[in-house]
């Protein structure tokens, strides 16, 4: 929880970046996301509509997993340190990441994949009714986008806004092309863990807002 000297911090600077967005293109359930990523990253690119995509009802998709009790997957131990960590203890929401356990190495060598693509593997049960949060790893991205045109990983949500150059854009192009599927995601090369984090807490922000509606 935050103290409320730092409640304000956080009041003020999202008033400032709606002052300096002005008029935008997203819905009233979007919007809470694109500007806590832009919080998070200090970077307005993200106002621009073509910039972050959402899939019909994603958001509405990962509200309703959240409140459920569902459990959040992610590719690095980065975006769980950035997360509000009362919210996933108030919703029993479990936080998976599987990257730095000790037999996903020995696997990955053996599969020559990366930690990334064998800890999604290793976390299809979590992943199966979860929300995936990916913001470094594409190939990990690109291994659950594998999982679900396979038939065995079926999501509520995917988050998919890795940062970086070998192959980053091009997962998230895949993953919009998803049918079924609820994600977002964002174009080009931006991203990371901050972002990732941003949305899950925008996310929680919306749940709580809706019970307390």
């Amino acid at each position: 929880m935050q103290t409320r000297k730092g409640q304000s911090i956080e009041d003020a600077s999202m008033q400032m970046i709606e002052d300096e967005v002005g008029e935008h293109q997203y819905n009233e359930k979007e919007w809470p996301i694109v500007r806590r990523i832009i919080h998070s990253t200090a970077d307005f690119d993200f106002i621009d509509k073509n910039k972050v995509i959402f899939s019909k009802d994603a958001v509405e998709s990962g509200i309703q997993a959240l409140k459920k009790g569902c459990s959040i997957v992610v590719d690095v131990n980065g975006v769980i340190g950035l997360l509000n960590k009362q919210n996933p203890r108030d919703f029993e929401n479990k936080i998976v990441c599987k990257i730095s356990d000790p037999d996903i190495m020995e696997l990955a060598k053996k599969e020559n994949k990366t930690r990334s693509q064998v800890s999604m593997r290793e976390a299809l049960s979590d992943i199966n009714g979860g929300i995936v949060a990916i913001g470094n790893a594409p190939t990990a991205l690109l291994e659950v986008i594998e999982m679900v045109k396979e038939g065995i990983a079926k999501p509520a949500l995917i988050i998919g806004i890795p940062v970086g150059f070998i192959c980053a854009s091009e997962s998230k192009e895949e993953l919009s092309k998803l049918e079924n599927i609820s994600f977002i995601t964002n174009v080009g090369r931006k991203g990371g863990s901050s972002s990732a984090a941003a949305i899950i807490n925008a996310l929680y922000k919306l749940v709580r807002a809706e019970l307390s509606s």
